[in-house]
């Protein structure tokens, strides 16, 4: 991560930064707003935390367990 000492701003208009997320492969574009929402959102982060939290207490079931197929 960037310090102080060594960041770089730049101006960024909404439109191209659109432009460029709509430019990714969707697997890249995933990832990056994934990132975006995670770095700007606590509430997403904490849901993350309980839904690994369950996963790990194997508080979760399967597709075939909830829907049988």
């Amino acid at each position: 991560m960037p310090t102080a000492s060594n960041a770089v701003k730049i101006r960024l208009e909404p439109k191209d930064l659109i432009k460029a997320i709509n430019d990714m492969k969707k697997k890249e574009r995933d990832a990056f707003l994934e990132d975006l929402l995670a770095s700007t959102s606590p509430e997403y982060l904490d849901s993350i935390r309980e839904a690994r939290a369950e996963y790990k207490a194997r508080k979760v079931k399967t597709h075939k367990e909830v829907f049988g197929s």
